[in-house]
C-alpha cells in the first residue's frame, strides 16, 4: 500500500539567526501540533525536501536526526521517514486550544511565601548522602570524579588573557557590587545561545546568573514556594539538590525513574497535587535515560492542570555522541510552567560557580525582587570574561573539541572496565554526559554493597560514588547497587586500564 506525502509547504528565513535545520525542525513540529501532519503521514523525502528549500541535504538529514531523536518522526529504512504513530495526544492539539489553555494558566494562583531557611536535616538520611558526595566532589580533583570536565583540555592561557584584559580595563563595573541578576551582557549571551543550541525561547531580562545550582534552588524557592509545598524528585536523584531540599522545609516526593524517565503517572498517584517537580530530563541524573516525548508531554500536562512549576536541570546537556543534542524540556512548555537551570560548571570548569536560571515571564519580578534581597551576584570580572569567552567564539569551539574528546575518552573506560570486572559489572557505553552509572551483578552472597566499595576507592584515592545513596531508599534489597563515575578526565588506556583494575581490586576487598 503507498501512503501518500501530504501536501506541506516549508519555508525558511535565510536572514534569519535561527540555523536552517533548526528553522526546518520547527516547523515540522507546528504542521504537527496544529494536525497538518498527522501519526502515519509520510513526510517528503531528504533530497526532495532539500531540492525544495534549495538547501544542502545535509541540513534536512540533521533536521530530521534531531525529529527523530525527540520522538516526532520515524525512519523506516527504504519505505521513507513517516510521522511518528506513537506520539500523544497532547502533541497534538491546536494551536487554538493552546491559546486558550495559556490564558487559563495566566489566572493562576502563584505562591508567594518563603521556605524555611536550610537547617538541620528533617529526615536524617540527608547527611550522609551529603557527607558521601562532599568527599568525592570538591577539593583537589581525582580520578573517576562524577561531573568533572576535562580540566587538561580546558583552554587555559586563553581563559588567562581574557580575565586579564578585562581586570586591567580600567571598568569600574569590575571592582563594585555585582548586579544581583547577573552582568547584562552575559545574560544577553545566554539567552542567544539557548534560543540557538538548546529551543529555549526567552528574554535577557528572564535569565538570572547565580552562584551555582544550589543558589539556583534557593533563589527559585524563596521566589516562588512556600512553606511544606510538596516537590516530585526523582527516585533515584542528584544527591546534591535532595540534601539541599531536604534542609529548606519543602516535602519531598520521591517519584520512580524507569528507562523513559521520571514516571508522571506515579507522581500524580503520589501527590497530584505537588507545587513543583525537579527533573534532569535530558540526562537523568543518575542513570542517564532521558525523558521520552510521551512523558515530557504529559509532565507539561500536569504541571498546567495542578499549577505546578517544572524546575527542568539541564547541566551536561552540551555533550551527546550519538545524533545532536536534545532539544530542552523547556522548549515544549506551551504554559510557561519550566523553569530553566543550566551551569557553568561541566561545559568550562566547576571552579567558576557560575549558573543561570530562566524564568517564566511572569515571575521575573518576583524573582527580581528576592535576588536584590538576598545580594548575592557573583563577581562581575568572571562573568565578564565568561561573556567574552561565548561573543568571541571561544565557547562554542571549546564544546565541540569536547564533544569529540570525551566521545573517545567514554570508549576507553567502558572497555576497561569490561576487561577488569568481566561479567561482575554491567556496563553500558554513556550515549551523553560526563558521568555514567554502572551496577554491579548479584552475587552468591546477595547484593554487593556498593557503599563499602566506594569508600575502599576512596582510601584508593579514586572519587567514585555509591549508586544505591541517590535512591530514597538506598539501603533496601530491592536498591541497584553500582557505582557512578566520571570519565572526562580519563587522558589514555593505560590509565583507562589501571583505574579499573584498581576499582577490582576494591570490590574484592
Amino acid at each position: 500500500m503507498t501512503v501518500a506525502t501530504p501536501a506541506l509547504t516549508i519555508e525558511i528565513d535565510r536572514q534569519h539567526e535561527l540555523p536552517i535545520y533548526l528553522q526546518i525542525c520547527e516547523r515540522f513540529r507546528t504542521a504537527i501540533a496544529a494536525g497538518h501532519l498527522r501519526p502515519g503521514d509520510r513526510v517528503p523525502a531528504l533530497r526532495g525536501l532539500a531540492t525544495q528549500l534549495n538547501t544542502a541535504r545535509g541540513t534536512v538529514e540533521l533536521a530530521y536526526t534531531i525529529l527523530v531523536d525527540e520522538g516526532y518522526l520515524q525512519m523506516r529504512g527504504a519505505a521513507g521517514t513517516f510521522v511518528s504513530s506513537s506520539l500523544p495526544a497532547s502533541v497534538m492539539r491546536s494551536s487554538r486550544a493552546r491559546g486558550v489553555q495559556d490564558a487559563r494558566a495566566g489566572q493562576s494562583t502563584e505562591g508567594t511565601g518563603t521556605p524555611q531557611r536550610p537547617g538541620e536535616s528533617r529526615s536524617g538520611q540527608a547527611a550522609p548522602r551529603q557527607q558521601a558526595i562532599a568527599v568525592a566532589m570538591s577539593g583537589e580533583p581525582r580520578p573517576l570524579q562524577p561531573g568533572l570536565p576535562a580540566l587538561d583540555a580546558f583552554p587555559g592561557k586563553l581563559w588567562n588573557r581574557l580575565v586579564s584584559r578585562r581586570a586591567r580595563s580600567g571598568d569600574r563595573a569590575m571592582l563594585a557590587y555585582p548586579d544581583p541578576a547577573g552582568y547584562r551582557p552575559l545574560r544577553e549571551h545566554i539567552a542567544t545561545y539557548l534560543g540557538l543550541s538548546r529551543g529555549v525561547t526567552c528574554l535577557p531580562d528572564q535569565v538570572f546568573v547565580t552562584g551555582g545550582y544550589r543558589a539556583t534552588l534557593e533563589l527559585v524557592l524563596r521566589s516562588l514556594a512556600s512553606p511544606n509545598d510538596s516537590v516530585w524528585f526523582e527516585d533515584p536523584g542528584y544527591l546534591l539538590a535532595r540534601g539541599f531540599l531536604d534542609e529548606t522545609g519543602v516535602q519531598l516526593v520521591p517519584v520512580p525513574v524507569d528507562g523513559e524517565g521520571i514516571d508522571v503517572e506515579r507522581g500524580t498517584l503520589l501527590d497530584g497535587q505537588a507545587r513543583f517537580a525537579v527533573v534532569t530530563p535530558s540526562h537523568q541524573s543518575p542513570l542517564g535515560h532521558t525523558l521520552s516525548l510521551a512523558r515530557r508531554m504529559a509532565l507539561l500536562d500536569s504541571a498546567e492542570k495542578a499549577s505546578r512549576w517544572i524546575i527542568e536541570d539541564d547541566y551536561d546537556s552540551e555533550f551527546r555522541y550519538l545524533g545532536r543534542p536534545l532539544p530542552a524540556l523547556k522548549s515544549l512548555d506551551r504554559h510557561d510552567r519550566v523553569i530553566y537551570c543550566g551551569t557553568f560548571s561541566k561545559v568550562m570548569f566547576p571552579g567558576l560557580r557560575l549558573a543561570y536560571v530562566v524564568v517564566p515571564e511572569r515571575a521575573v519580578e518576583r524573582v527580581g525582587r528576592v535576588a536584590h534581597s538576598m545580594n548575592a551576584g557573583s563577581p562581575t570580572l568572571l562573568q565578564a570574561a565568561v561573556a567574552d569567552f561565548i561573543g568571541q567564539g571561544h565557547f562554542a569551539r571549546h564544546l565541540k573539541r569536547m564533544r569529540a574528546l570525551y566521545g573517545k575518552r567514554r570508549v576507553l573506560i567502558v572497555n576497561a572496565l569490561d576487561q577488569a570486572f568481566g561479567k561482575r559489572l554491567i556496563v553500558d557505553l554513556p550515549p551523553r554526559g560526563i558521568q555514567f552509572a554502572v551496577q554491579f551483578a548479584e552475587g552468591p552472597d546477595g547484593p554487593v554493597d556498593d557503599v563499602a566499595v566506594a569508600a575502599r576507592a576512596r582510601e584508593a584515592g579514586l572519587a567514585v560514588l555509591p549508586l544505591s545513596i541517590w535512591y530514597a531508599n538506598g539501603r533496601a534489597r530491592r536498591t541497584p547497587r553500582g557505582l557512578v563515575m566520571g570519565f572526562a578526565n580519563i587522558a589514555d588506556a593505560d590509565e583507562a586500564g589501571r583505574l579499573a583494575r584498581t576499582l577490582r581490586e576494591c570490590l574484592d576487598g
